[in-house]
């Protein structure tokens, strides 16, 4: 029975089979021969900014080594890398107590030195000595007033000779004792004089020494010499933080600004000073980051190095760019541009519209009765997405850009508008 039923159905495929072979009807003739569809853009004339682009890196021109002032062992660690960090913002905090102490110890040294001033000041001994001057001008003048009387008495035999030459040496011993009191009246004067002024520059020392053990207090807590974006710390918590140390602490990089380094060929930095100004009036410069977005903020060139390099030819030019959102780091590549000519009137077709053979330039353009024709152009500047046509179209002119794979000179095609397609994740 089965093999009845398959004989059966044998010869109906075969002719069925056949049958799909046979002549095709008007409707598929005419499908296969309609013109082959192109999209196209009409050349019209426009005015176009032509830039000069050249390759960039950023950089940080005023990153900051963070280092310690004095010896000791971290306590505290208070940031994270890569956080935003302030200028005075506290980041290592080291053990104080050795600081602390040695401000206690100064302050003792000094209070016991302004004693020592105080007691000199007060000149005790000089105020001694000239007591004991006065005293000896007391007894010279007593001395003075018994020779005066007994001398007119002895030269009239009232009054002993005797008592005259007492008189005398007691006069002559009042005189040695003013003499050797007024010395030491001197030297006790000078010699105050000289300890108060040693006394008080032994202060002085000491309020330095004061002074300086507070500031190493100060210095026990490490802040951020400036604001910016800080590392990885290089010493953990417990470690000797040392100020003669090679390697720092950590380091800052500020953001903003952010600092652009590119290099030109001579010619290119004479095109770029064509005003005769210096380079800070060049044009803004826009930077072209790695994504192919272009970053908000224009710059501008602040510095050119002073010579160019024999080896390569070019010159180094640094610009700055805001850079408020920190969006931007040092290292970064991209690429920057500024407008070196403004053209009007200019063709622009779009880059993939060009065909390149060798060193010949092509385009397919539709002419009359929509037939392709092939046209040998010149390009310029690339333009964004375009290339600028110096030579080989007209304005009007129909040019191909999607469907240049199906068709050939002399062909006609179905030309429709052409619909620009955005690239991914492209942003201006």
């Amino acid at each position: 029975m089965k093999l009845s039923v398959w004989s059966g159905l044998v010869p109906i495929t075969m002719l069925a089979s056949l049958a799909g072979c046979g002549p095709k009807g008007p409707s598929q003739v005419s499908a296969q021969a309609a013109p082959p569809t192109v999209e196209i853009v009409t050349v019209a004339p426009s005015d176009a900014d032509i830039y000069a682009e050249y390759p960039a890196q950023t950089y940080a021109r005023n990153m900051v080594d963070v280092r310690g002032r004095v010896e000791g062992y971290i306590e505290k660690w208070l940031f994270r890398p890569g956080q935003e960090v302030t200028q005075g913002q506290p980041l290592y905090v080291l053990d104080l107590r050795p600081f602390e102490a040695q401000v206690q110890q100064a302050q003792g040294t000094l209070q016991q030195t302004q004693a020592d001033l105080s007691f000199a000041q007060r000149q005790v001994s000089l105020r001694q000595a000239e007591a004991n001057l006065a005293a000896a001008q007391s007894s010279l003048l007593k001395a003075q007033q018994d020779y005066d009387r007994l001398k007119p008495l002895v030269e009239q035999d009232a009054a002993a000779k005797q008592d005259l030459d007492a008189a005398v040496a007691a006069l002559s011993s009042a005189q040695a004792s003013v003499r050797a009191n007024q010395a030491n009246v001197e030297q006790t004067r000078l010699s105050t004089e000289t300890q108060v002024q040693s006394t008080q520059g032994k202060v002085e020392a000491q309020r330095g020494a004061l002074q300086t053990a507070r500031l190493n207090v100060e210095y026990g807590t490490i802040q951020a010499p400036i604001s910016g974006l800080i590392g990885d710390t290089q010493v953990p918590v417990g470690g000797l933080v040392n100020p003669n140390a090679t390697q720092p602490l950590t380091t800052i990089v500020p953001l903003d600004p952010i600092w652009v380094r590119f290099k030109v060929s001579e010619a290119q930095y004479l095109a770029f000073k064509k005003t005769g100004g210096p380079v800070q009036d060049g044009p803004p410069l826009q930077l072209l980051l790695a994504d192919n977005s272009t970053f908000a903020q224009t710059g501008k060139v602040t510095n050119a190095l002073n010579e160019v390099d024999p080896r390569t030819g070019t010159l180094e030019m640094q610009a700055e760019f805001p850079n408020p959102q920190h969006r931007l780091l040092p290292g970064q590549f991209g690429r920057v541009r500024y407008v070196a000519d403004h053209r009007t009137g200019a063709i622009l077709v779009p880059q993939r519209a060009v065909q390149q053979n060798q060193s010949v330039q092509t385009v397919y353009v539709v002419g009359a009765g929509d037939k392709i024709e092939g046209r040998g152009v010149k390009t310029g500047a690339r333009i964004g997405d375009s290339w600028l046509i110096e030579q080989g179209l007209e304005p009007g002119e129909r040019v191909v850009v999607e469907g240049l794979l199906t068709v050939r000179p002399g062909m006609v095609v179905h030309p429709i508008r052409y619909q620009e397609k955005a690239a991914p994740g492209k942003t201006n």
